[in-house]
C-alpha cells in the first residue's frame, strides 16, 4: 500500500502545474514580437509578388505568438499537453496555399513560435537570418535568364523570314502557336534573347510584319 501511495503521489506531483514567471513570459513575447516584425518585413520587401497579400502577411506575423504561449503552457503541465495534442489533431485548414513559397513563411512562423516557446532564442535569430539570406539569393538570382513570349501578326504566310530573324538574334526559340484568319497570320514564339532592342528593330524593319509584342515572363506570372 505504501508503494502504491508513493506512485500516486509522484504522479500527482508530476501533473501539478508549475507557475511560469512573468519575466519568462515577457521575454518570450518580446523575442517573438521582434522576429515576427522581421518576418513581416522580409515577406513584404524581399518576396517579389505580382499581388501582395497583406492578410497572409499579418497572419504569419501573429501565429508565432499563439504557438509560443502554447509551448510554454505545455512545458508546465502534462495533462494540458495531452489535451492540447488531442485538440490540435482534429484541426483542419481548408484554405489552399497558392504559392509554394508561402509554405516556407508558414513553416517559418511555426518554427519561430516553437523555438521561442522553448526559450532557444539564439536558434530563432540565427535561423531567421540564414533563411533571409537564402530567400534573397533564390528570389533575385535567375539561372538561365527569363523567357520571353513574342507574338507576331503578318499579312501573309511568311514564317520563314521570322524564323531567320530569330535564329540570328536569339539563343534558342520554339513556336508555341500558329493561327490564321481572314486578317492574316498570328504566331507565338517562346525565346530567350540578351538584346531585345536589336530583335525589336529587325522585326520592325520586316516588310510583312504588321504588329508584334515581346513579353518577358516567369513561369509563375502566367496562368
Amino acid at each position: 500500500m505504501n508503494y502504491l501511495r508513493a506512485i500516486i503521489e509522484n504522479i500527482r506531483e508530476f501533473y501539478t502545474s508549475e507557475m511560469i514567471p512573468a519575466t519568462v513570459i515577457l521575454s518570450v513575447l518580446f523575442v517573438v514580437l521582434v522576429l515576427s516584425i522581421y518576418e513581416f518585413a522580409v515577406y513584404r520587401l524581399v518576396s517579389h509578388r505580382s499581388f501582395y497579400n497583406r492578410s497572409f502577411n499579418i497572419s504569419i506575423a501573429v501565429v508565432p505568438f499563439f504557438i509560443a504561449t502554447i509551448v510554454l503552457c505545455l512545458q508546465s503541465n502534462l495533462v494540458l499537453t495531452l489535451g492540447t495534442i488531442g485538440a490540435l489533431a482534429i484541426i483542419r485548414f481548408r484554405t489552399a496555399v497558392k504559392d509554394p513559397v508561402d509554405m516556407v513563411y508558414l513553416l517559418w512562423s511555426i518554427h519561430t513560435g516553437i523555438i521561442c516557446g522553448c526559450r532557444l532564442f539564439e536558434i530563432g535569430v540565427l535561423t531567421s537570418l540564414v533563411v533571409t539570406i537564402v530567400l534573397l539569393i533564390f528570389e533575385n538570382v535567375k539561372i538561365g535568364g527569363y523567357s520571353q513570349l513574342l507574338t507576331v501578326h503578318t499579312r501573309t504566310y511568311d514564317e520563314k523570314s521570322i524564323v531567320n530573324i530569330l535564329k540570328e538574334k536569339t539563343k534558342h526559340f520554339r513556336v508555341k502557336s500558329r493561327s490564321s484568319s481572314s486578317h492574316g497570320f498570328d504566331y507565338i514564339f517562346e525565346l530567350s534573347v540578351k538584346n531585345p532592342e536589336e530583335l525589336m528593330t529587325m522585326l520592325d524593319q520586316a516588310a510583312d510584319i504588321e504588329r508584334f509584342s515581346l513579353l518577358e515572363y516567369d513561369s509563375q506570372d502566367i496562368f
